[in-house]
């Protein structure tokens, strides 16, 4: 870097404010080894505001991305529990020969309906149904709109449609429901 702060395209809002921190962080070290007059040393009260405003814009361009990620991340839990039934659906399907019916819903892997002389399950580890990244029930068709059986959550809002968090993540579309 030069001596005046330049930057090239394509640096993150966080690199940039690394950078300056940087140049900061190398300015104080020089004022603070260097002698005042009255051989007081320390720091004025310019240069700790000057520290506490970037470290307050650093917060403030950091803590909304992560917050993004967080957000992705519970979808993309949500999206992985959706195939993981799934595969257990397929299973039960394997051995009692069609998917259970809305009536029966997901608690057909856990426990045998009437009906189901082949079951062999339960077709889950655990012995109760998980709820989705908000902590709320999956949504479980079968004849589904989308295909044998529709197997969905409506997000973080529990409510039909909606974007970011709230969107609804179904089994009928791929990952890419995610971005």
């Amino acid at each position: 870097m030069t001596k005046h702060t330049k930057f090239r395209r394509g640096f993150t809002p966080l690199e940039k404010t690394i950078c300056l921190l940087n140049k900061l962080k190398k300015y104080i070290v020089k004022a603070a080894l260097k002698p005042s007059p009255n051989s007081l040393t320390g720091f004025t009260l310019i240069e700790v505001m000057v520290v506490m405003i970037i470290i307050s814009l650093m917060v403030a361009l950091v803590v909304p991305e992560v917050f993004k990620k967080f957000g992705k991340a519970k979808m993309s839990a949500t999206y992985a529990q959706i195939e993981l039934f799934g595969t257990a659906l397929d299973s039960y399907r394997l051995d009692v020969g069609s998917y259970p019916t809305t009536s029966e819903g997901l608690q057909a892997m856990i426990t045998k309906p009437s009906g189901a002389e082949d079951w062999d399950g339960p077709y889950l580890k655990k012995l109760e149904l998980p709820l989705d990244s908000w902590n709320h029930a999956y949504h479980y068709e079968s004849p589904g709109s989308h295909g044998e059986y529709d197997l969905y959550s409506l997000g973080k809002d529990n409510s039909e449609g909606g974007e970011g968090e709230n969107r609804d993540i179904v089994s009928w579309k791929g990952l890419n429901q995610i971005k």
